[in-house]
């Protein structure tokens, strides 16, 4: 079985939350988890199936670990590479700019070959403006996550979103096999 790569940045934990917490319910044994802030090229390039942790901060701007290996990640060919993407911000104290830095990521991503997977509905968010919306459609490049404003719904929306993460992977058992928890 080939291991995912989960890459995160994080700057205050709770990305790295988050990531751990994703871990949990896909399985230990099939995502290894990795600060972007410790990595190469070459790590990334390992892994055919990548989950990438992105908060945003303050104005739209990228985190610091993830801003210092914005032009390494912008160098690789993530040609036949399935990618799904999370991001962490606050819809109510910075809605301009709710998760642009999954937006600008995803974007990066894509350019380079990169199949995404796991777009998240926009229902049940409030926000004025989001470089991680997609146009006309509803939904998020990836999932949405507001530790600040929206943090009894993340249990719930993460284990959802690692069920559709599970199929699109199409890891051994599916959906099925992700462990829900109510963390």
């Amino acid at each position: 079985m080939s291991k995912i790569g989960l890459f995160y940045g994080s700057d205050e934990g709770n990305t790295e939350a988050v990531a751990l917490r994703i871990r949990a319910r896909l399985g230990e044994d099939r995502v290894e988890v990795h600060d972007i802030a410790d990595v190469t090229q070459l790590e990334i390039a390992d892994y055919d199936q990548l989950i990438f942790g992105i908060p945003t901060w303050d104005f739209g701007q990228i985190q610091s670990d993830w801003e210092e290996f914005w032009e390494d990640v912008q160098e690789i060919d993530f040609a036949g590479k399935t990618v799904a993407l999370f991001g962490l911000g606050d819809q109510f104290g910075y809605g301009d700019y709710f998760l642009d830095a999954m937006g600008m990521l995803h974007d990066v991503l894509v350019a380079n070959g990169a199949t995404i997977v796991g777009h998240w509905s926009t229902e049940g968010y409030e926000f004025e403006a989001s470089k991680a919306e997609i146009d006309g459609q509803g939904q998020f490049v990836g999932l949405a996550i507001d530790e600040d404003q929206q943090e009894e719904l993340t249990a719930g929306r993460l284990n959802q979103w690692c069920r559709q993460i599970a199929d699109a992977f199409e890891l051994e058992g599916g959906a099925d096999s992700v462990v829900e928890l109510d963390d």
